[in-house]
């Protein structure tokens, strides 16, 4: 952590550097940084070892306790700004400024991050989804359930666009999540690892599977690859799947949410899991 504290009062370039990690994706990327606001976020990314690139407050803050510990133990640079210019970075109304806002780094894509030493994988894979904020739910869902990692593979949203940030609720800090370009990198990943002796099985959710959840075992190594929201699941992950699975509904629904459905599996999953 730096002692020093900058101020930034008006649309500088460093402000205008952090405005464009909101809603510009290549910069974000190209930058390797991405805007975090909230309590349990930040609370989250610290306890989780993220690395802050630099925290914001208000000029004239009245920080609360949480603000104050935040704000001399965690690491990055140290910066104060107008209310209006954090409440923008904040996205919220000029008149309310949060107590802090977070510049984070993103971590390496490495799909080994996704296996935890001693735990059976849960991981869940989200195939060329379209809505931020399902990339969030999904991640929400994987915390609550026991997951162990999220893939975001192919032509997709931004897991680290504001609107996923937001819509996870500070449980993308602790849900490991990798990007990936195209299907092949995750299925030679897979190859590799049932060759070191990780029995991984694939379960695609499918209106048409064929396998009732229910009757799935869950319980050991598992990856559920999640159709994009309206094309559903790529041909290359309908062949990599072995099993795909419906799950039972009545009414004259004949679909769920991508994010709903994959949270209903993971949710079996949990329930087999379970001691």
């Amino acid at each position: 952590m730096t002692s020093s504290i900058r101020r930034v009062t008006n649309r500088n370039a460093t402000f205008q550097q952090w405005q464009a990690l909101l809603g510009n994706r290549t910069k974000r990327h190209r930058a390797g940084e991405f805007i975090v606001q909230g309590v349990r976020p930040i609370s989250l990314a610290l306890e989780h070892h993220w690395d802050f690139a630099a925290l914001l407050r208000p000029v004239n803050a009245r920080p609360t306790r949480w603000a104050e510990e935040v704000w001399r133990t965690a690491p990055g640079q140290r910066f104060e700004l107008a209310d209006e210019l954090l409440a923008e970075l904040a996205e919220r109304d000029a008149e309310e400024p949060p107590e802090l806002v977070a510049v984070v780094r993103m971590p390496a894509d490495d799909l080994d991050r996704l296996v935890t030493p001693g735990k059976p994988p849960l991981i869940a894979v989200f195939d060329r989804p379209s809505g931020p904020g399902n990339i969030g739910t999904l991640i929400r869902s994987l915390d609550a359930f026991g997951g162990t990692g999220l893939i975001v593979a192919g032509h997709a949203a931004d897991p680290y666009d504001p609107r996923a940030v937001r819509a996870s609720t500070g449980s993308l800090f602790a849900v490991p999540t990798v990007r990936v370009s195209a299907a092949a990198e995750v299925i030679d990943w897979i190859a590799a690892q049932r060759e070191s002796g990780v029995g991984f099985t694939v379960l695609g959710t499918d209106e048409t599977g064929e396998a009732d959840l229910r009757s799935v075992d869950l319980a050991g190594p598992a990856m559920l690859v999640i159709g994009n929201e309206t094309r559903g699941m790529s041909q290359a992950w309908r062949e990599a799947c072995d099993q795909l699975l419906s799950i039972p509904m009545i009414g004259s629904a004949s679909s769920l949410n991508a994010a709903i459905a994959g949270s209903i599996v993971l949710h079996e999953a949990l329930r087999q899991r379970l001691p």
